[in-house]
Formats: C-alpha cells, sequence, structure tokens
C-alpha cells in the first residue's frame, strides 16, 4: 500500500521550460523511481488563471493573505511533482537534503530553475474509493486529474470537528460521485501543511460538474477555520505519465 507521498509544488520560467520538463520526464523521475521503496510518481501542471485565483482566494484563508500570519510559506504552484511510497520514512532515510548532497553537477543545475520550491511529505490517514477506482494507470498512479489542498487549522480545538467533518462528511460524499477516481486525507511529518487532502477525477469537467457539497454549513463552519497554502488547492492534469 502506498501510504507515503512526497509532493512538491514550484514554478518555472518560460526560458528553458520546455528542456527542463523533457529532463524531468525522460531522465529524473525514471531514475528516482529505481530507489528502494518508490512506488510511483505524476507531474501535474496546474490550473494558474485570474479566475480560479480569484475564485479560491475570495471563499479560503490562506497564509499569504493581507492581515494573515504569513511565516515565508514558498508560493510555487504552476507544477506539482508527486511521489508515493510504502511508507512517508522511504522520504526521509534518505532525506530530501542527503538527496541533494549527492546529486551531480547536472541534476543540480537543472533543479536550481525551480523557483518558489515547496514541498510536505505526508503520511494517508484515511482514504476512499469513488466508482473511477480502477481506471488508474499505471499501477498505483494517481488519476488523470488532481485536487491538492494543504493547509493548517487556526487553532488546536477546532482539529476535531475537522477530523469529523472528513470522516462523516467530506469523504463519504467521494465514493460515489460521478468522475471520482478515489480521495486521500494526510498529515504531514515534514513540510508547512499539517493537513493535506488528494482528490483524484477522470477529467476537469467532473470536477467542475460533480463536485459540491451536501451539507453547506457544516462545511463553512470548518473551511472558515483552514489556513491554507498559497494558491491551495492546487488543481491540473497529469502530464507525466501520459
Amino acid at each position: 500500500m502506498d501510504r507515503g507521498i512526497w509532493a512538491t509544488w514550484y514554478d518555472l520560467p518560460e526560458d528553458g521550460r520546455e528542456e527542463f520538463l523533457s529532463w524531468m520526464h525522460d531522465e529524473y523521475i525514471p531514475r528516482a523511481l529505481e530507489r528502494p521503496g518508490y512506488l510511483w510518481a505524476c507531474h501535474q501542471q496546474n490550473i494558474m488563471t485570474p479566475q480560479r485565483e480569484a475564485q479560491i482566494y475570495s471563499r479560503l484563508v490562506h497564509v499569504d493573505d493581507p492581515g494573515v500570519d504569513d511565516t515565508g510559506v514558498p508560493g510555487g504552484n504552476q507544477f506539482l511533482l508527486i511521489r508515493g511510497a510504502e511508507s512517508p520514512h522511504t522520504f526521509v532515510d534518505p532525506s530530501v537534503r542527503e538527496l541533494q548532497a549527492s546529486a551531480d553537477a547536472h541534476t543540480l543545475e537543472m533543479l536550481s530553475l525551480r523557483q518558489n520550491v515547496r514541498y510536505c511529505i505526508f503520511v494517508e490517514e484515511e482514504r476512499v474509493e469513488g466508482p473511477e477506482y480502477r481506471s488508474r494507470h499505471p499501477g498505483l498512479t494517481p488519476g488523470p486529474v488532481i485536487q491538492f489542498g494543504s493547509f493548517n487549522i487556526n487553532a488546536l480545538e477546532n482539529e476535531d470537528e475537522m477530523g469529523t467533518w472528513y470522516a462523516r462528511s467530506r469523504l463519504p460524499l467521494m465514493r460515489p460521485m460521478p468522475g471520482c477516481v478515489g480521495a486521500r486525507k494526510l498529515v504531514s511529518i515534514a513540510g508547512w501543511a499539517k493537513h493535506a487532502i488528494l482528490y483524484e477525477f477522470l477529467t476537469l469537467e467532473d470536477v467542475e460538474n460533480h463536485f459540491i457539497d451536501t451539507d453547506a454549513e457544516f462545511s463553512e463552519r470548518v473551511v472558515a477555520n483552514l489556513i491554507h497554502a498559497p494558491h491551495s488547492p492546487s488543481l491540473g492534469t497529469r502530464i507525466w505519465p501520459s
């Protein structure tokens, strides 16, 4: 079972972007998957339109909002690289810093092109499978479209209600949702965000047409207590594997 998740959000400049993506897909990811314990990887390009940004910033609190205690959380969000493993300890032994220290000069040069890099290492708290769970391919790789929210809670006393909301309302909602491949509630062992939610869908249209909430009052109360990472939740389509 793939209970460990390493998620990295980042931006890329236009200059050199295509060369970087070719290297990422042809060299970097395949080499990473040769490491012991690594089960899968997927690379996603996120939607960064003014319309989407206005939508999420109008209804959710973010750490980079005016008046919020901004802890300097990097704001990268154009791309999302996710790797899965049997355990989150796969991604801390060796650690991220140790992997960087042992990388060759060309790898370091290419990785230096990334901007505003933010990463978290998560362990799966709970998962549900949607109607399209059999569509995962290859192997355990997540679905073609991922919405990935990462956040902290504004007060410890509000965490219980958030857990109840996911267990009683949000995750059960995903099981029968058309176009849903699955959903995973995550908690971190490294990184700014303590909590995350990873939703998998077949298409962007499935998110737009079917991703609704049947308990709006409960949801609004819980969501008001969350402080999201910049641009969270990210939403995009998988560009590797095809």
